[in-house]
């Protein structure tokens, strides 16, 4: 400033009108950026690459707002968060994977949206698949907002399975066994109707929810592995390798998934949403209409699957918590998820998407459909992820016969117990205080 003041300057009234206009245009765009709110969003993988594209349009609506979408790999999300927590740095939003949920709630990071929840005209619990909305509700409290969903079910060869004599997939476990058996008599043996590698944990977990299994019992307390329901389930699980119909093979040791299940060396597998479109651009035309995808078989009719995805939450150190609640308002309706579906291949959770022609008439996506409405939450517990994972190590103990089923129900109960020793005593010294 004192270099503009030595320079020569214009003289008359028109030199102060400019300088006047020039101050007065210069205090107006310094208020618009200080009042102007900005919000702080993380984001995971190709999602958080997304969601850059779609906020432009949020801002658009509400130009008081500016929002910082910071993209964050899967791989180290959970200890950047975590980091984030402890230095009293979390973000405004955070996109969270449904097991992750509780864990930040024990921490206290997530404020509860029930209050705005109630007030929304945007967001009706009853349009989001029921299972679907518990996941982001613990101890009674909502803490996320589903932002897409992901449950497991069978992708399966027709032309197989029609060979074997049926038109259409079996929706009971015991049909389903005697479809397997009879594609497996036109096999070879090192052909299998079922790829379901021994280190996935969503199978015997799956297995176990349809028959009743609550997985952990006293209310997160302690494992429920020896009862009768999870028994029943992994019994069930570990018959696919006892009568051959299932390889027990990691997923390191499958080559290409792709190329086997094109050549017919596996009938079908389990997975999620994102397969639809992998199918799509990988299989070689002349298979392309030999596919199809089926919910789970239960034990009575149709089956039950995991409930997952990831949602929105909304950290409690937030300084403006109403301005992201207008974030996570826009980012669920029901044309922002099909746009978000179109771009990434993550179905949306509220049941009136899926009224749109991009998923009502996709044959591949009716099953995930069917499904939803039959998926239950995993344990609300932070060990979580631990424990799925201790889930599958011990399970293949049982599979290659390292173990028999008995000692390895009775090790895992307890490798889990003692796990949840420090959630144990976190709920005594609770109860103390009431």
């Amino acid at each position: 400033m004192r270099v503009d003041v030595l320079r020569p300057v214009r003289t008359g009234f028109a030199a102060i009108v400019s300088i006047l206009i020039a101050v007065i245009v210069a205090s107006c765009s310094s208020a618009s950026a200080g009042n102007k709110t900005t919000l702080r969003v993380w984001a995971m993988g190709r999602e958080g690459e997304v969601l850059s594209q779609l906020i432009a349009g949020f801002e658009k609506e509400h130009p008081e707002i500016h929002v910082e979408v910071q993209q964050i790999p899967w791989t180290a999300a959970h200890e950047k968060l975590l980091t984030a927590y402890v230095g009293e740095s979390t973000p405004d939003i955070a996109m969270l994977g449904n097991t992750w949920v509780p864990e930040f709630v024990a921490l206290n990071s997530l404020a509860p949206l029930d209050s705005f929840v109630a007030r929304s005209k945007e967001i009706r619990r009853d349009d989001f698949f029921p299972g679907i909305w518990k996941t982001n509700v613990v101890n009674g409290k909502t803490y996320g907002v589903p932002w897409y969903v992901d449950t497991k079910l069978i992708f399966y060869r027709t032309d197989l399975l029609a060979k074997a004599g049926y038109k259409t997939f079996p929706t009971t476990w015991a049909d389903w066994v005697t479809a397997m058996k009879k594609m497996k008599s036109q096999m070879s043996a090192r052909q299998f109707p079922l790829l379901m590698p021994t280190n996935e944990w969503p199978q015997p977990v799956d297995f176990a929810l349809e028959a009743g299994s609550t997985i952990l019992r006293d209310g997160g307390r302690y494992g429920a592995f020896e009862e009768p329901a999870f028994r029943k389930g992994f019994d069930y699980y570990i018959g696919f390798y006892r009568q051959g119909l299932a390889s027990p093979v990691s997923t390191s040791q499958v080559s290409n998934l792709f190329q086997e299940f094109e050549r017919g060396n596996i009938a079908m597998f389990i997975s999620g949403p994102w397969y639809i479109g992998e199918l799509k651009n990988r299989l070689d035309s002349s298979v392309q209409n030999k596919w199809s995808t089926a919910p789970m078989p239960g034990i009575n009719g149709l089956g039950v699957s995991m409930a997952g995805g990831s949602s929105l939450s909304l950290f409690a150190a937030s300084q403006h918590k109403a301005e992201a609640w207008k974030v996570m308002e826009y980012l669920s309706r029901p044309q922002l998820e099909l746009e978000f579906y179109k771009l990434t291949g993550d179905l949306p959770p509220r049941i009136s998407a899926w009224q749109d022609s991009a998923l009502a008439n996709n044959k591949y996506a009716r099953a995930f459909s069917t499904q939803l409405e039959r998926v239950m939450p995993l344990p609300q517990v932070p060990e979580w992820e631990e424990i799925a994972t201790t889930i599958f190590e011990h399970g293949e103990q049982a599979i290659r016969k390292a173990q028999t089923v008995d000692q390895m129900l009775a090790s895992l109960d307890q490798d889990v117990n003692a796990m949840l020793e420090k959630r144990r005593y976190l709920l005594a010294q609770a109860a103390l205080k009431k």
